[in-house]
């Protein structure tokens, strides 16, 4: 990772700037935008979503501009020793320089910390390169969802044991 990459929390001045980077990647891809967190209300606000002791929204900066972001929530309806990874994106720019492996890393440790043992993914096919990572970072598919994340327009749900 380089060197002048920062990961930290979220702070109240991302919101703006996250909620256009989730929503550039999904152009980018041709993602659907219904039935997404492109969609979901609370992309515009991440900071509160992510403002509760058990759960962690990270986000990676260089030079003040943001490059990416990785978390992980307890989504409603899961088992309660299973949180959701969320909100795992990264800027084009920005990729294949390990920053979002870091970030991803840096949720499951924190997960772990945080008491929980499954993490559970929720994706699609059109980011299938970011299904990979999942697959190398120990996920598997399961082949139906769980919880209630509200995202209808998945159809790759993925879990992993920590």
């Amino acid at each position: 990772m380089p060197e002048n990459i920062t990961v930290r929390e979220v702070k109240k001045e991302d919101n703006f700037r996250l909620a256009g980077l989730i929503r550039e990647v999904f152009d980018e891809h041709n993602a659907p935008r219904q039935g997404t967190v492109y969609s979901d209300p609370a992309t515009d606000n991440l900071s509160d979503l992510f403002n509760r002791d058990d759960s962690l929204l990270l986000v990676a900066e260089v030079e003040g501009q943001i490059c990416g972001c990785c978390g992980i929530y307890p989504t409603e309806g899961l088992d309660n020793d299973t949180a959701e990874l969320v909100k795992y994106y990264l800027h084009k720019d920005f990729r294949g320089m390990g920053i979002g492996r870091t970030l991803m890393e840096k949720c499951i440790e924190a997960a772990k910390l945080m008491g929980y043992q499954k993490l559970y993914i929720e994706s699609m096919p059109e980011f299938s390169n970011a299904v990979r990572i999942y697959e190398k970072q120990g996920f598997r598919n399961i082949g139906h969802p769980l919880g209630n994340s509200g995202h209808t327009s998945c159809s790759i749900w993925m879990i992993r044991d920590l």
